[in-house]
């Protein structure tokens, strides 16, 4: 039986998981790298890191499934990471800057107050925020002396994580990135999926040094014999989001995931025709399939599964995360918290990179219980927020039932909590991998291991279904609360 390599490079860990013939994990490994915070609002990783955690858990996952038969290797990653190395010898110029990185907040300002965002979003589908890949590339060019002048001469490459980890795995033979990926660089024409000049005129980046785009299953050139022992094809690559679209098997326009892992990302896929949004969404391309885009609106919000590190790590109220739904169930319900966290400003659909996190209503009997239920309540107001805008924007009674993964929908107090606040019911499938799974499935169909699209969407199994039970005056009060919090927030 044919198995298929997953593997999946997220913002604090890298992981492999093995997948045989019937779409079930057999083997997998992870491993966390270090996180680099060399100012305040920056994040950054190492590339070296990024790649060798890659292959040391590649390399353990293959080792435990043994003798299986790998048919393809399929790659999903944290988007938006930007990366520059030298074509000749591979050596990254800059440490990778991360997605949750807001540095060129100041450069995002100044080209909105001189009116490029309205362009950039027809364009793109995309805001002028620091989330996105564009800005960061720039500043990598500005701040290395004769960058721009190499890059434009072709000796220097970017790419974002699939497309350092392609190269890597290759051997510097491919430079290519998927449709997903591309769209999310700031860099991408929406409508047509190709590099617009426009973009890079704004930006001032040379297009020389930019990754082919390809579609999300498809060949993207196979492995250096010695990484593995043998050439492996790589076959499939999506960002993680759509990764878990797909993993979730929301192929028909109306139907919505949300992710929950360090922030949450909720899709709805729109079809074949991209949605502009009138309320600070993201237009995307859900996924690429024979040359064929499938679009969505996103809403992303940076701090989802990070507060529940926060409570761990942080303020060290809790000694694991799974303690995090427990102690907010011991919460007085006489007290009414709200914690804004945003502790790297708020994504959708505020996208404010300024305001940083707020607690309201405190007490003094307020204590770890209470802060608790704030924290885990934040996410189900956030993606209220999505919901709320996602309606207004694209009427749907498709939208009506949510699908979520990541690591905090094994909370159940937090996923009624969700149905409660969103008044819709909560899916949770039976594999919750879904995002290694949506690359697993892209490498498989592509390599003729597994099924098309309706086969796999048959596939997908229900664990729980989490009902809505909150009083509709409890539920309308609470989020005009956290409404009024943000607003406050954003204020400060």
């Amino acid at each position: 039986m044919a198995h298929i390599l997953a593997i999946d490079q997220g913002t604090t860990s890298s992981r492999a998981i093995v997948f045989d013939g019937e779409l079930r994990p057999v083997a997998s490994a992870q491993e966390e790298f270090e996180q680099h915070y060399p100012d305040s609002g920056w994040v950054e990783h190492a590339p070296e890191d990024l790649w060798q955690t890659v292959l040391r858990v590649s390399r353990a996952a293959l080792a435990k499934a043994g003798d299986a038969t790998i048919a393809g290797i399929g790659i999903t990653n944290q988007r938006e990471t930007t990366l520059v190395w030298e074509k000749a010898s591979g050596k990254p110029l800059h440490n990778a800057i991360v997605w949750q990185d807001r540095r060129t907040a100041s450069t995002c300002e100044r080209l909105r107050a001189e009116g490029h965002e309205a362009a950039v979003t027809q364009a793109t589908g995309l805001l002028l925020d620091p989330y996105f890949s564009g800005t960061k590339l720039a500043w990598v060019l500005d701040q290395t002396e004769g960058a721009r002048a190499r890059a434009a001469a072709g000796e220097l490459l970017f790419g974002t994580v699939d497309s350092w980890l392609i190269w890597k795995l290759t051997g510097g033979r491919v430079h290519a990135t998927d449709a997903t990926n591309a769209a999310r660089t700031l860099l991408c024409d929406l409508r047509t999926g190709q590099w617009s000049e426009e973009m890079c005129r704004l930006l001032d980046i040379p297009m020389a040094m930019l990754p082919e785009i390809r579609d999300c299953a498809a060949d993207f050139g196979t492995t250096e014999p010695e990484l593995f022992g043998r050439a492996l094809p790589i076959l499939g690559v999506a960002g993680d989001q759509q990764a878990a679209t797909v993993g979730q098997a929301c192929f028909r326009p109306g139907m919505m995931k949300s992710t929950y892992g360090t922030g949450c990302f909720a899709l709805l896929n729109t079809g074949d025709a991209p949605v502009i949004s009138s309320n600070r969404l993201l237009s995307t391309v859900a996924y690429q399939l024979n040359g064929k885009r499938s679009y969505a609106l996103e809403g992303s919000i940076f701090v989802a599964g990070a507060v529940v590190q926060w409570l761990r790590d942080g303020v060290k109220l809790i000694g694991k995360a799974a303690e995090a739904g427990p102690l907010a169930r011991n919460a007085d319900p006489a007290q009414d918290l709200v914690l804004v966290p945003a502790f790297t400003g708020l994504g959708a659909p505020y996208w404010n990179a300024d305001c940083r996190g707020a607690v309201f209503g405190l007490t003094r009997n307020s204590g770890a219980a209470e802060l608790a239920r704030a924290a885990l309540e934040s996410v189900g107001f956030q993606t209220r927020d999505l919901m709320e805008a996602m309606r207004a924007d694209w009427q749907t009674e498709g939208a009506a039932v949510l699908r979520v993964d990541g690591g905090m929908c094994a909370s159940d107090w937090t996923m009624q909590f969700l149905a409660d606040i969103l008044d819709a019911p909560v899916d949770r499938p039976q594999v919750l991998e879904t995002t290694a799974l949506g690359a697993a499935w892209l490498a498989g169909m592509q390599a003729g291991v597994y099924p098309d699209q309706d086969a796999f969407a048959e596939s997908w199994a229900l664990e729980r279904r989490f009902e809505p039970g909150m009083d509709p005056a409890l539920r309308d009060a609470r989020y005009d609360r956290w409404k009024r919090a943000v607003a406050a927030t954003m204020a400060v």
